[in-house]
């Protein structure tokens, strides 16, 4: 297959850092965390603490300074590892870069850091109970009072939503009646009164990552908390951030479905069914041969986009394109993995089942398949 060259040396690097960590401090736990349904508070102090949080964010304001080729390797790792439980990548990539792209310098030196240490743990509110992927039909509203903001509204699926100390909430701002106009991003620290999070939710799979539904309850903050400090630029801000939110998945999903023929491939050779191999069979080498087929023509088309994503060319289609193809990839490899493991595939101690539960929910995040199709489908 193709080498993958978009990786330097100092990447290279880095993955043995992260993998070491990953292996050491984080799989031992994992079961554990899958249990009480979210990971250890210190495991984000200690990521800090070896400079894996917050990769693309300036040296100023404590980040590495790194390109998001880091942030990949990171990403690649954990699903390789099966390490679904830490929401790196949502408090990394995703609100950090809303704060660094958008927010004012008062934000960024108020939040930026405490995030790159792993003192604080972000979080990003979009959906609602009622909304789904339409961002344009939230009903959570921030409504002027004086030099305040008053915060009403619930927000549901939001991952690090139990650990966050700070939440960006997409919130209602204006009446003009055009819901994109209407909408911006407010800062939300954890502890302000009216400001509630539920026990984390109960899902089928990610039981690890800690998922909440959040209550605003007549929450007061003040206008500087508003993001970028001008009314009504959420919904660009948000769009300008979602091909790259989107791309991530894509790397996940890529990641994973390779972890999972990994596993396969080594199950197979060593699973004994009427006297020879599981990989002995033909039909064996053929799906396996199939779906490495498979990974590698996505792995390429994701890492092209990766290539977009550094000259800051990557277009929405393409993100989409790369989500809605990676993520319906690695629901397609772990079903044929688990089938050629048989019953022990079924069973949750092995890490291809974990897989088959932990990824479904990659057709629905980011946005569904759906509606990366009506994306795609635009531009025909």
């Amino acid at each position: 297959m193709l080498a993958r060259t978009i990786f330097t040396a100092d990447h290279d690097e880095f993955r043995k850092n992260v993998r070491r960590f990953l292996e050491e401090e984080c799989v031992p736990h994992h079961a554990r965390w899958e249990e009480q349904q979210h990971v250890d508070r210190d495991i984000w102090r200690r990521a800090g603490e070896l400079g894996f949080l917050c990769l693309t964010v300036p040296e100023e304001y404590g980040g590495m300074g790194g390109d998001r080729l880091y942030s990949t390797v990171l990403m690649e790792e954990q699903s390789y590892a099966g390490v679904t439980g830490p929401g790196f990548a949502v408090h990394s990539d995703i609100v950090a870069n809303y704060i660094l792209n958008f927010g004012t310098e008062e934000q960024k030196h108020a939040w930026l850091p405490k995030m790159a240490s792993g003192e604080a743990v972000g979080a990003v509110a979009m959906t609602e109970p009622g909304t789904g992927s339409d961002l344009q039909a939230v009903k959570t509203r921030a409504e002027r009072d004086g030099d305040d903001y008053i915060i009403n509204g619930n927000k549901i699926f939001i991952t690090n939503g139990y650990l966050a100390d700070i939440v960006v909430v997409v919130a209602k701002t204006g009446n003009s009646g055009s819901g994109s106009k209407d909408i911006s991003l407010i800062l939300v620290e954890n502890g302000r009164p009216g400001f509630t999070k539920a026990s984390p939710l109960k899902k089928v799979g990610m039981k690890a990552q800690d998922t909440c539904e959040l209550f605003f309850e007549n929450v007061r903050v003040p206008r500087s908390n508003l993001l970028g400090g001008v009314e009504g630029q959420g919904f660009p801000q948000l769009m300008k951030e979602l091909g790259w939110e989107r791309l991530i998945i894509a790397i996940l999903s890529i990641s994973a479905a390779e972890a999972a023929l990994k596993w396969t491939i080594d199950y197979t050779r060593t699973r004994k069914v009427f006297g020879k191999s599981v990989a002995e069979y033909q039909n064996t080498r053929f799906k396996l041969a199939e779906l490495k087929a498979k990974i590698a023509v996505t792995q390429a088309f994701v890492d092209r986009c990766l290539e977009l994503v550094l000259q800051n060319q990557l277009s929405p289609e393409a993100a989409a394109t790369a989500k809605l193809t990676a993520s319906e990839l690695v629901c397609h490899v772990v079903d044929e993995c688990v089938q050629l493991h048989g019953g022990y595939g079924y069973m949750l101690e092995y890490p291809i089942a974990r897989a088959f539960i932990d990824n479904r929910a990659s057709r629905i995040y980011g946005g569904t398949n759906e509606i990366m199709k009506e994306l795609i489908a635009r531009t025909l």
